[in-house]
């Protein structure tokens, strides 16, 4: 079993249940194990750390196949290795994202479908790179042209 820091491993980010159900390879190559080991190191452990609880991912690595399967935005970040999804259970989704935001470089952080009132709903995206932009956002559903879409609002909002 690949250990990508003191808490995480390779299977982790790459299990994927669509990924199984549709029979696609969701291997990772070297370059992006490295990158998910510095997503790991600065800012999944830290966030661990402080919260002294296992963060539960949700999507890590997406291999091309899958990103296209899920119909993943072409530029995603998890098709680099470089973005995880995940919550802490017991903790609020909204708590974990402002302290990370305070506390942590990061490129995006995304508190992504929280309702406000329900602490657990939701997840929160977060992706680390070099130079890291340090972007908040907010990811919500809102009617659109009588079309159900997501948009990101600026910042974490609650």
């Amino acid at each position: 079993m690949t250990r990508l820091s003191e808490h995480f491993h390779l299977s982790e980010f790459t299990r994927s249940q669509e990924a199984a159900r549709r029979g696609i390879d969701n291997s990772a190559p070297a370059w992006a194990v490295r990158n998910m080991a510095l997503l790991c190191q600065h800012v999944l452990e830290p966030t661990r750390a402080h919260f002294g609880q296992p963060i539960v991912l949700s999507s890590g690595w997406r291999a091309p196949a899958l990103n296209s399967a899920i119909k993943g935005s072409k530029d995603s970040q998890h098709c680099k290795g470089e973005a995880a999804d995940f919550e802490i259970h017991g903790i609020s989704n909204l708590e974990v994202a402002r302290w990370m935001q305070r506390n942590l470089a990061f490129d995006q952080l995304i508190l992504e479908f929280h309702v406000p009132g329900d602490p657990n709903s939701g997840w929160i995206h977060a992706s680390y790179r070099e130079p890291c932009r340090k972007e908040a956002l907010t990811a919500v559903k809102k009617r659109v042209f009588g079309r159900l879409k997501t948009v990101y609002l600026p910042g974490l909002v609650a």
